[in-house]
C-alpha cells in the first residue's frame, strides 16, 4: 500500500542501517567467525539488503550460517531481513540463536527482541524484554523513546486484553474480497455504494517481485442487501500509477482521492478531486495549494458540511512523521491554508486514516504515537464545542478491533452502527474488507438522510440545485450538497439529534423549503422525497415551512432567523422581484380572529425584511385567516400543515 508499505520500508531500512552500524563497529576490529565461507556468505547477504532483495538475503545467510551456526552478525541480519518482509515470528528466532552464540555483546539485540515480541502481541516477555536492553546502558534517546513506549504500550495492551470490547468482524465476501489487498473502503450514506482501494501485481507473471504493484480504485454496488462484483472505477481517475486512499462524499456524487506520480501533481502523492457525470467520472482536478505541497498529502476525508477537508501529511510544522491537517473552505470557495489538529489529536508518532463521520462531531483514525495494542490501532475523538476546534483525549477502540497487526481505515455509517475496515487477520487471503458492529461506546451520533430529485416543477427536468441543512438554534449550515446535474438525484445527511431548516435553492427558481424537528426524538429512518422547484414568474409561491410564532401570537420566534435571512437573500439577488408574504390559519377559534392573526403574522414577516433593507414598496402583507386550508382540519397533522406563511411573487 503505497499510503502505508512504502512508509513502512524505509522504517525497516533506518533499523537495518541502526543494526549495521552497531554490527560494524565490531566488524573494525574483526567477526566473531573465523571461517571465511561465512564471512563471504554474510557480505554477499549485505549486498543484497542494501537493494532491498530480502528474499536474496535471506537464502544467501542460511549458507553463511551452514557455514557457521555459531555466527551472531549473520543471524541478527537474517532477522532484520525476516522484519522487512514483516515476519515477526521469524525475527523472534533469529535474535534467539544470535544471542546462544554471543550477540549478548550487541545489546541492540535485545531492542529488536522487545520490538518483535510487543509486535506478536506477546506483551509480557516485550517488556521483560526492553527492562533487559535498558539494564545495559547502552541506547541512544531514540532508542529509549522507543523502548519506554514498548513498556508503556504493552502494559496498555495487557489490560485491553483482560478487559475486550465487543466485535464479530464478517469478511465482505468474494465479490469485493480477492487473493489482493483491498483497504481503504468508503461509503454513501445511503449504504448503496461502496468505494475501496485494491492492490494488483503490475506484472502478473512475477507477482512476489518487489515493488510489483499499483493501486487502483474499485466500486460495489448494493442489491438487495448484497455487494456485487467490484470493477474498477475505470479513467480519468485509474491509471498505471497508484490511485487510492479515497473519500466518496454523501451523495456518491464527489470523489476526494491521493494519486502519486502525476505529471501535475506538487508532491510524490497528491489530493484530487472527480465529480460523478452521468456514468462516468470527471477528469479528476488537483486541489493545488495550499492543500497540496512540495510534501506528500493523502488520505482525505470531507466533513458533512463540505467545509473542512481532513488529511495526512508530512509537511513541515507537524507534531511526527504523518499527521492530521485540516483546511476549510471560505465564503470564495477557495481552500484555507491547512492548520495541524495539534497535540490532542498528533504525535511524534504516525496518524494516519482520518475519517470524519457526517455528523461532523466524531474523528476516526489511525495511529502509533498513542498506548496501543501494535503497529497501527484504530481511535475515535470527538470535537469540542470551542473555537478554534479542540478534541478530546482520543480512545483507542480496543481489543480485539485492535491487535498486534496494523489496524487502518475505519468509517462508520451514517446510522453509526456499523463499521467497516481493513485486516490482514487471514494471511492467506491477503488484506481484506470487513464490517462489524460497532459497540455503543464508540458509536458516533446518528445521521439520518433525505434522498430523492429535484426538478422543474413544469418541465420535469432535472435540476442541480443546492442544498443547505441549517441548524435552527445556532443557525450554523450543518450539510451541504448539489443534486446531480444529470438525474437531478440528491443525498444530505441529517444529524438526528437537533430541529434544522431545509433550503433548496437555483438561479432562477423560488427557493423549497422544508422542516426537520428531530431533537428528542429516536428517529433514524431516512427520508425520501421529491422536489419540484417553481419557476420564477408571476403567481408562483413557496410556504415557508421554518417561519414560527409564539401560540395565539404575531411574535416571531428566534428559530425563524434562518428562513427569514433565506427570504432576506433571495429579494437581494433578485432587486425587481416583488411579493406577497401570506398568513394562514386552522379553523380553530372565530373567525375574526383568525383572520386578524394571519394578518399581523404576515406584517411581521415584511416588518422583519424591511427592518433588514428591503424596501416597503416591493412587499405586500396579506392574511386570509382559515379560507385557504391545504389539509383538513379534522386532525392536529392537518391543522399544523394549515397554520403557514406563504412568499409568492406578484411582479417584476
Amino acid at each position: 500500500m503505497f499510503i502505508i508499505f512504502i512508509k513502512n520500508i524505509f522504517q525497516k531500512l533506518i533499523i537495518f542501517s541502526i543494526l549495521l552500524i552497531a554490527i560494524q563497529s565490531i566488524h573494525s576490529q574483526e567477526y566473531s567467525t573465523k571461517s571465511n565461507k561465512a564471512i563471504k556468505y554474510y557480505e554477499d547477504a549485505s549486498a543484497k539488503m542494501q537493494v532491498y532483495d530480502f528474499d536474496a538475503t535471506i537464502t544467501i545467510l542460511h549458507k553463511s550460517i551452514a557455514a557457521d551456526e555459531n555466527f551472531p552478525e549473520a543471524w541478527l541480519l537474517m532477522a532484520d531481513a525476516y522484519d522487512a518482509k514483516n515476519n515477526r515470528d521469524s525475527v523472534l528466532i533469529c535474535c534467539q540463536n544470535a544471542l546462544k552464540c554471543g550477540a549478548d555483546k550487541y545489546p541492540v539485540t535485545y531492542f529488536f527482541m522487545a520490538e518483535a515480541l510487543y509486535k506478536t502481541g506477546k506483551y509480557e516477555e516485550a517488556i521483560s524484554t526492553a527492562k533487559t536492553f535498558l539494564d545495559k546502558k547502552q541506547f541512544t534517546p531514540n532508542q529509549k523513546m522507543s523502548i519506554d513506549k514498548i513498556i508503556i504500550d504493552g502494559k496498555f495492551a495487557l489490560n485491553a486484553l483482560a478487559h475486550p470490547v465487543n466485535f464479530s468482524p464478517v469478511n465482505l465476501g468474494d465479490n469485493v474480497n480477492t487473493k489482493y489487498d483491498e483497504y481503504w473502503p468508503s461509503l454513501s450514506s445511503d449504504e448503496e455504494m461502496l468505494v475501496f482501494t485494491r492492490r494488483v501485481p503490475i506484472d502478473e507473471n512475477n507477482p512476489k517481485i518487489f515493488g510489483n504493484r499499483q493501486e487502483d480504485i474499485y466500486v460495489s454496488i448494493n442489491k438487495n442487501g448484497q455487494w456485487q462484483k467490484a470493477e474498477p472505477i475505470g479513467p480519468p481517475i485509474n491509471t498505471d500509477d497508484n490511485e487510492g486512499a479515497q473519500f466518496i462524499t454523501s451523495d456518491g456524487k464527489r470523489m476526494f482521492f491521493t494519486a502519486c506520480n502525476r505529471y501535475d501533481g506538487l508532491g510524490k502523492c497528491d489530493i484530487y478531486m472527480s465529480e460523478k457525470l452521468g456514468k462516468g467520472w470527471s477528469i479528476p482536478i488537483n486541489l493545488g495549494e495550499p492543500v497540496n505541497s512540495s510534501y506528500n498529502e493523502k488520505q482525505p476525508s470531507l466533513s458533512s458540511d463540505g467545509k473542512s477537508l481532513y488529511f495526512v501529511s508530512n509537511r513541515p510544522g507537524g507534531k511526527g512523521g504523518l499527521d492530521i491537517w485540516v483546511s476549510n473552505l471560505n465564503d470564495q470557495g477557495k481552500w484555507t491554508k491547512p492548520y495541524n489538529l495539534g497535540d490532542s489529536i498528533n504525535t511524534p508518532g504516525d496518524e494516519q486514516s482520518p475519517y470524519i463521520h457526517p455528523d461532523n462531531q466524531t474523528l476516526y483514525f489511525a495511529s502509533n504515537g498513542w498506548p496501543g495494542m501494535g503497529s497501527l490501532d484504530l481511535y475515535y475523538s470527538r470535537r469540542k464545542p470551542t473555537n478554534p476546534p479542540s478534541w478530546t483525549i482520543p480512545t483507542n477502540l480496543g481489543y480485539p478491533i485492535n491487535t498486534y497487526a496494523d489496524e487502518v481505515g475505519l468509517i462508520v455509517n451514517a446510522n453509526g452502527n456499523r463499521a467497516y475496515f481493513s485486516s490482514d487477520r487471514n494471511p492467506e487471503k491477503g488484506r481484506d474488507i470487513y464490517e462489524f458492529e460497532l459497540y455503543s461506546q464508540a458509536r458516533p451520533t446518528q445521521v439520518s438522510y433525505l434522498k430523492g430529485k429535484v426538478y422543474d416543477a413544469d418541465t420535469k427536468t432535472p435540476l442541480d440545485a443546492h442544498f443547505e441543512l441549517i441548524d435552527l438554534k445556532s443557525s450554523k449550515t450543518i450539510n451541504q450538497a448539489t443534486a446531480n446535474k444529470y438525474s437531478g438525484e440528491f443525498l444530505v445527511c441529517i444529524p438526528t439529534d437537533k430541529n434544522y431548516a431545509l433550503n433548496v435553492s437555483k438561479k432562477g427558481y423560488l427557493f423549497y423549503s422544508e422542516n426537520f424537528t428531530l431533537a428528542d426524538k429516536d428517529n433514524t429512518k431516512p427520508f425520501f422525497k421529491d422536489i419540484p422547484l417553481q419557476a420564477m414568474k408571476a403567481g408562483n409561491k413557496v410556504i415557508l415551512k421554518n417561519i414560527f410564532f409564539e401560540t395565539n401570537s404575531f411574535d416571531l420566534k428566534s428559530e425563524s432567523t434562518v428562513e427569514l435571512n433565506k427570504v432576506l437573500q433571495f429579494m437581494n439577488e433578485n432587486l425587481n422581484l416583488k411579493i406577497e408574504i401570506s398568513g394562514h390559519t386552522d379553523n380553530v377559534g372565530s373567525d375574526a380572529l383568525n383572520q386578524k392573526l394571519s394578518e399581523n403574522r404576515a406584517k411581521a414577516v415584511v416588518d422583519y425584511l424591511t427592518s433588514k433593507g428591503i424596501s416597503s414598496l416591493r412587499m405586500i402583507s396579506k392574511g386570509y385567516g382559515k379560507t385557504q386550508p391545504i389539509a383538513t382540519n379534522n386532525t392536529e397533522e392537518g391543522r399544523a400543515l394549515n397554520r403557514r406563511t406563504e412568499f409568492k411573487i406578484i411582479g417584476f
